[in-house]
C-alpha cells in the first residue's frame, strides 16, 4: 500500500490491468451484512461507534501500520546495556499506534462501560481491528475478557478495573499506580499439559501473614502478551488448582520474579509477542477460592472464545474484500474477472460463507449482552460460542486460500495482505481450545446443562417455515438428538450440524433472498461440491456478490 505515486513511464512496458490500492474506505459502512447485524443485535449507538472506528481503520496510514507491525516483529531484551536483567519486549511503533487506537475507541472496555449492547459493540470493534492486524487484538481481547474473572477478588478489581477500562494506552513498564491504563495477559498452558491444564506442575505456596498472597514456582509454555501489566495464571495451591493474579511489579515497587525465557517464533500473528516464562518465587494474589482455578479462569476463557469466533469471521471478510476488489479491476479474456461465470461462482460462494459467519458472530455477542439478566441467554451463549468457535475457525483457512487464488500469483506475494491473512487463519482455532477440546466442551455442556440444548433448538426453530431445506435439516438434527447424545468420537459431527443450522437460521431470517437461497441449497440441501466455487446453477450470484462488495 504505497504512499507514493507509482511510475507509469517504464522504459520496457506500460503498467496496465492492475487494481488500485484498496485503501481509504470505511471498513464498517461498506460491509452491509455487518451494519445490519450490529443494528439488529445491538443498537444505533453501536452502529455509530463502529462506523467511526471503521473510518479510521480503513485509512491508508492505519492499514500500513497493520502491515508494518507484522513485518517488524517484537524483540526480546533480556538485559539492558549495563547487564541488568530487565525482561522487556520492544515493539515497532506501529504496534503501539494500533494499541492506542483500539483502547481509545474502547475495544477492551465498551462491553463493561456501556449500558446496553456493550458486547455487540465490542464484537463489532474487534471485527474491524482484526482485519487490520490480529496481533494487537490479543492483549485487547484479554483485557476485555478478564473483568468477570477478576471480580472474584473485589479488592483487586477495585484497583485494576479503572486502569483496564480507562481508554488510555500506556506502554510504560512501571507499577500500575503510575500508569494511566493497563493491559492483561494470560499464562495457563505448560509443556506437559497443553489444553489439559490440570496437568500443570506450577506450585503456589502461601506467604505467611499475608492472606491471599502466594509465591509461584514453575514454567509456562505459552504466555500471551508478556508485556502486559498483569496475568491470570493457574498453579497448584495446598487445596488444589487455583487461579492467580500475577502483576509485573510487586506491591513494594520491585520487578516481580517473572522471567521471560524466549519469544515464540510463530507461523503468524507476528505483531503480538508470545513467550515462555518462568516463575521463580513470583508474587501472586489468589483470584477465587483455592481448588476452583478452572471454574474461575473459565469466565475469562468464555469471553475470549467470543473474540476467537469474531476474529475468524473478520479474517473471512478481509480476504473476501481483497478478492472482490482484485476481481473487479482485473480483466481477463476481454472481460472483468468478476464477470466471468466460473469466478462469479467462487466469489458468491465466498460471500455466502463470510456473511453467514458475520451473522453468527454478532448473534453470539447479543447472547453475551443478554446473559446478565436472562438465564436462557446465558445457557445459549455457553453452548453456542463453543459451536461457533469450532466451526468458523474450520472454515476460515480454506476461504482465505480460495481468496488468495482469486489473485493468481500476486496473491502469493508478501507485498499483498493475503499471505499474512493465510498465516493468521489457524490461530483462533488453536487458541482457547483446539477443535477436539471445543467439540468435547460443547458435548459436555449439552449433557450437563440440558437447558442449553433446549434454548439452542428454540433458537433454530425461529427460522422454521422460511426454507424447506432448512426445515428438513432441522428435523434431521432433532431426530438425531432424540436418540440421545452421541459418543465422543462423533462430537465434531454434531457440533458441525449445530453450527451450520445456526448460520442457516440467521441467513433464512435476515440475509437477502439470493444469499439465503444459496446457503440453503449448498450447505443444507446438499447441492454443493467439495470446494468453494461449486454452488448449484440457478442462483442469483450477481446479487450475492453485489451485496458483499465494499
Amino acid at each position: 500500500m504505497p504512499h507514493y505515486r507509482p511510475m507509469t513511464d517504464l522504459a520496457t512496458h506500460d503498467v496496465t490491468n492492475q487494481p488500485p490500492p484498496l485503501v481509504d474506505y470505511n471498513l464498517f459502512s461498506t460491509d452491509r451484512a455487518l451494519v445490519d447485524a450490529v443494528r439488529r443485535e445491538g443498537n444505533e449507538e453501536a452502529v455509530q461507534k463502529a462506523s467511526a472506528y471503521g473510518a479510521v481503520l480503513g485509512t491508508s496510514e492505519i492499514l500500513q501500520a497493520g502491515d508494518d507491525a507484522n513485518r517488524y516483529p517484537p524483540e526480546f531484551m533480556p538485559f539492558d546495556r549495563y547487564g541488568q536483567r530487565i525482561d522487556e519486549v520492544r515493539f515497532h511503533p506501529s504496534y503501539h499506534q494500533l494499541m492506542a487506537l483500539g483502547m481509545a475507541h474502547g475495544q477492551q472496555s465498551v462491553a463493561w462501560t456501556t449500558p446496553s449492547a456493550g458486547h455487540v459493540t465490542h464484537a463489532a470493534l474487534e471485527f474491524l481491528l482484526h482485519q487490520v492486524d490480529a496481533g494487537v487484538c490479543c492483549p485487547l481481547s484479554m483485557t476485555y475478557a478478564v473483568v468477570p474473572a477478576l471480580r472474584h477478588n473485589p479488592q483487586l478489581a477495585a484497583l485494576w478495573e479503572p486502569k483496564l477500562l480507562s481508554g488510555h494506552y500506556d506502554p510504560a513498564f512501571v507499577p500500575v499506580e503510575r500508569k494511566t491504563g493497563a493491559t492483561m495477559g494470560m499464562a495457563m498452558t505448560e509443556k506437559q499439559g497443553g489444553s489439559d491444564v490440570r496437568a500443570n506442575s506450577t506450585r503456589a505456596e502461601p506467604i505467611d501473614g499475608k492472606d491471599g498472597c502466594y509465591e509461584l514456582v514453575g514454567h509456562k509454555w505459552f504466555c500471551s502478551a508478556p508485556m502486559s501489566d498483569a496475568f491470570l495464571t493457574l498453579a497448584y495451591a495446598p487445596d488444589g488448582l487455583t487461579c492467580f493474579f500475577v502483576p509485573r511489579w510487586t506491591p513494594d515497587g520491585a520487578r516481580n520474579r517473572l522471567f521471560i525465557q524466549r519469544l515464540k517464533d510463530k507461523l503468524g500473528n507476528k505483531a503480538n509477542a508470545s513467550a515462555e516464562i518462568e516463575y521463580h518465587g513470583a508474587w501472586a494474589q489468589r483470584v477465587g477460592e483455592e481448588g476452583h482455578g478452572v471454574r474461575t479462569i473459565i469466565e475469562m476463557v468464555h469471553h475470549t472464545r467470543l473474540d476467537t469466533t469474531v476474529g475468524a469471521a473478520s479474517l473471512m471478510r478481509r480476504a473476501l474484500v481483497e478478492a472482490l476488489h482484485h476481481a473487479t479491476h482485473r480483466r481477463v479474456f476481454q472481460k472483468a474477472l468478476i464477470d466471468q461465470p466460473v469466478m462469479q461462482n467462487v466469489l458468491a460462494d465466498l460471500a455466502i460463507e463470510s456473511q453467514a459467519a458475520t451473522l453468527l458472530a454478532m448473534r453470539l455477542a447479543r447472547a453475551f449482552d443478554e446473559s446478565a439478566s436472562d438465564p436462557d441467554a446465558g445457557a445459549f451463549a455457553r453452548l453456542a460460542v463453543a459451536v461457533g468457535k469450532y466451526w468458523l475457525n474450520k472454515r476460515v483457512s480454506p476461504l482465505i486460500f480460495e481468496a488468495m487464488e482469486v489473485h493468481g500469483g500476486v496473491g502469493y506475494v508478501e507485498e499483498t495482505p493475503m499471505p499474512r491473512l493465510y498465516r493468521e487463519a489457524p490461530l483462533n482455532s488453536i487458541w482457547e481450545g483446539s477443535g477436539n477440546v471445543i467439540a468435547l466442551d460443547a458435548l459436555r455442556t449439552a449433557v450437563k446443562t440440558p437447558d442449553s440444548l433446549v434454548v439452542l433448538m428454540d433458537e433454530l426453530d425461529r427460522a422454521r417455515g422460511g426454507d424447506k431445506r432448512f426445515d428438513a435439516a432441522l428435523d434431521r438434527l432433532g431426530n438425531r438428538l432424540a436418540k440421545g447424545m452421541p459418543e465422543e468420537s462423533q462430537a465434531r459431527r454434531l457440533v458441525e450440524d449445530m453450527a451450520v443450522l445456526l448460520e442457516g437460521s440467521l441467513m433464512v431470517q435476515f440475509a437477502p433472498a439470493a444469499a439465503a437461497d444459496g446457503f440453503c441449497a449448498s450447505r443444507l440441501g446438499g447441492d454443493w461440491g467439495q470446494s468453494f466455487g461449486t454452488l448449484p446453477g440457478g442462483l442469483d450470484m450477481a446479487a450475492i456478490i453485489d451485496h458483499a462488495h465494499p
